[in-house]
């Protein structure tokens, strides 16, 4: 093994880097679509949204080169501090926050606020990384799993009391990064059929859930007595007797939750979202104009600055979460699909770089990485396709706002860092 260079642009990935100018150029582009009116005809006004953005990209170059400064060791030894520092940002919130749009999730420095929850993503992926590069680390064993649950649901939980359940949503990622490590599939297909019988739930009510569920239950288990005999229900019965309780308490739970704990706008959101009634003009609004939005666009678009339904505003937030709208209208099916490809590719090559890391700690921030963005473009891109309710998550590199930027920023130009010095001694 090597020792390090002191040059900080010594081997770095060059592709990852291109693809991330691509994007946050190209995101500018759009915002500027966005939010561009017959009054801010000026390309660098910083009073508005694209020339805000302007001065967050400007800011993330001394961010980079700041990312970049430090070591491959730094990282990896003070980990746990940031991700504790982070955990801090989130509490100090409840005391110090600004509320914005019915969500606790800001702290406000004059005319710039920054959200620590686009931030704190990064810092779980560096405990999580440094927590299962331990080489005596088994995440087979059941208290082993139970402190990386405690490192990703932590922050999940401060940012669901905020309240802000899609953010809190993004941790889930973390999962395929521990099964990646060893964790069992059970718990991600456990997940899946959970929220197939939610919506089932939603869909059918919990009576006819309950008694279907009751009826395969009852075929396993008489299937169980005709191949174990009277022994089987002299040995087993009261576990039996666990699997009835708790089906029932599963799909009352649910039902309660649904009706009573969600609120109307919440139940309004899947129920339009699963087709059991039609809403144009309040809660799927957002979706219909953005779907009309991009299918308005055709296969080569309208043409930048020509999109009419984006200059007459109909897109709520169009410059922040539903931005991809944007690029539907006015690049059309080709310019949608070159950044799909964009992302994917980045997908890619972050995937193949973590495969290819000699140190096991660089390997798992980097599957959290690539975890973390997948979550975001799936969830963004379905969100404004009408696929998925609207549960505010920004696309990377591309949305409006410093502190999305800034956080997807330093995500991934520390794993950057990391894999420059992949072949040097750590």
């Amino acid at each position: 093994m090597r020792q390090e260079q002191n040059n900080i642009f010594a081997e770095i990935d060059w592709l990852l880097v291109f693809i991330f100018l691509i994007l946050v150029s190209f995101g500018w582009m759009n915002i500027y679509a966005a939010s561009r009116t017959s009054e801010d005809l000026e390309l660098l006004d910083f009073s508005t949204k694209h020339g805000k953005q302007f001065v967050f990209i400007c800011l993330t170059i001394p961010l980079i080169v700041l990312i970049l400064f430090f070591n491959s060791t730094f990282y990896e030894k003070f980990s746990s501090l940031f991700y504790l520092i982070s955990i801090a940002s989130l509490i100090g919130l409840f005391v110090f926050g600004k509320t914005i749009n019915g969500a606790t999730s800001w702290y406000n420095f004059g005319a710039m606020g920054l959200q620590p929850s686009e931030f704190v993503k990064a810092f779980t992926a560096l405990a999580i990384a440094k927590l299962l590069s331990d080489r005596k680390y088994n995440l087979q064993l059941t208290k082993n799993q139970i402190k990386a649950f405690i490192i990703v649901f932590t922050p999940a939980f401060l940012i669901i009391l905020q309240p802000d359940a899609g953010s809190a949503l993004i941790y889930l990622a973390f999962f395929l990064v521990l099964n990646r490590e060893g964790l069992t599939l059970n718990y991600i297909l456990f997940g899946a059929l959970i929220i197939l019988l939610f919506i089932f739930i939603i869909l059918f009510g919990y009576i006819s859930i309950s008694l279907c569920l009751i009826t395969l239950i009852t075929i396993g288990l008489l299937y169980a007595i005709y191949r174990g005999g009277k022994r089987f229900i002299r040995f087993n019965w009261h576990k039996v007797l666990i699997i009835y309780l708790v089906t029932l308490l599963f799909t009352f739970g649910t039902n309660f939750t649904y009706n009573t704990i969600f609120k109307q706008h919440h139940r309004d959101r899947f129920e339009v979202l699963l087709g059991l009634k039609t809403d144009t003009k309040n809660i799927g609004y957002n979706s219909y104009q953005s779907e009309l939005t991009i299918s308005s666009g055709s296969w080569t678009g309208k043409g930048f600055l020509k999109g009419d339904i984006t200059k007459g505003d109909f897109v709520p937030e169009q410059h922040t979460d539903y931005i991809f709208s944007t690029v539907g209208e006015e690049w059309g099916f080709v310019g949608s699909s070159f950044v799909i490809l964009l992302f994917m590719l980045m997908l890619y090559r972050i995937i193949y770089l973590a495969e290819t890391h000699t140190n096991k700690f660089g390997r798992i921030y980097g599957y959290g990485v690539a975890a973390i963005l997948f979550f975001h473009i799936v969830i963004n891109l379905g969100m404004v396709i009408g696929l998925m309710p609207t549960v505010g998550i920004p696309l990377p590199f591309f949305s409006y706002g410093g502190s999305s930027l800034w956080g997807f920023t330093i995500l991934l130009f520390i794993f950057i860092r990391l894999d420059a010095h992949k072949n040097y001694d750590w």
